[in-house]
C-alpha cells in the first residue's frame, strides 16, 4: 500500500485539488497518485492526459485558490483536511477502495482509529426505538468502542446523545460548516469539540 507519511501544506493543497477537480473518483485519484508519485505531478500530467483520453475540452481542475478557500472555510471552524496517507486518516475508512482521498475533520482524530460501531436507523424512530439505540450505543461505548453515526434525527441522534463522553463519531453528508437538521447544532457543536466529525466534503457543501 501507500507509505504512511504526514504531508506538508502544499502536498495536502495538491491532493485536495486533484481530489477535487473533475472526473477524478477515489479510484482514479489512487491509481494516477500510484503511477506519479505525487499529487503535483498528476496535477501537471492532467491536461496531456485528457487529451490523449480524448476529452473534447480541458478537464477542469481545482484551482490554487479554491484550493486555499476550502482550507481556510475548515481552519476557520476548527477544522482541518486529512490525506489518507496520513496517520491520522480514519483506519476503518482507509481499507475501502473508494476511500475518500482526503477527508475533512473535527475534534478528536484519534477516535477514528479506535474500533467503530455504526448504529443507524430510522428519523421517525419511536421514543422506544430511541431508548433501546441509547442503552446500545452506551454499552458499546462503555466496552471502549467509538459509537459511528449520521447525526440525522430519531436513532443517529440518540446514539450520539448516549456516547458524548466514551467517543463518538458523526459522518456528515454535507461540509462540516452545514448544519443538518437545524435542530442538532448543540449536538453537532459538542461532537466537534468532544467527539468527531468527518466529511468527504469540501465546507461549503450543502
Amino acid at each position: 500500500g501507500m507509505k504512511r507519511r504526514p504531508l506538508s501544506d502544499g502536498e495536502r493543497r495538491d491532493w485536495l485539488r486533484l481530489s477535487q477537480s473533475e472526473n477524478v473518483g477515489p479510484i482514479t485519484f489512487h491509481s494516477l497518485l500510484k503511477r506519479y508519485g505525487e499529487a503535483g505531478k498528476v496535477i501537471a500530467a492532467l491536461p496531456d492526459l485528457s487529451r490523449k483520453g480524448g476529452m473534447s475540452r480541458p478537464l477542469r481542475l481545482h484551482g490554487v485558490d479554491a484550493a486555499e478557500r476550502d482550507i481556510d472555510r475548515a481552519a476557520a471552524i476548527g477544522a482541518r483536511f486529512v490525506a489518507f496517507c496520513e496517520p491520522d486518516y480514519p483506519a476503518l475508512l482507509r481499507t475501502i477502495d473508494s476511500a475518500p482521498p482526503l477527508v475533512c475533520i473535527k475534534g478528536h482524530a484519534a477516535l477514528g482509529n479506535r474500533t467503530g460501531v455504526g448504529i443507524v436507523g430510522a428519523r421517525n424512530a419511536s421514543a422506544a426505538g430511541r431508548k433501546f439505540a441509547r442503552q446500545l450505543a452506551s454499552e458499546f461505548g462503555a466496552a471502549g468502542h467509538a459509537v459511528v453515526s449520521g447525526l440525522a434525527r430519531g436513532i443517529d441522534t440518540a446514539a450520539h446523545e448516549a456516547t458524548l463522553d466514551s467517543g463518538t463519531v458523526a459522518v456528515l453528508a454535507g461540509g462540516l460548516d452545514n448544519i443538518y437538521p437545524p435542530e442538532n447544532e448543540a449536538l453537532h457543536r459538542a461532537i466537534g469539540e468532544r467527539g468527531l466529525l468527518v466529511s468527504e466534503m469540501v465546507p461549503g457543501t450543502v
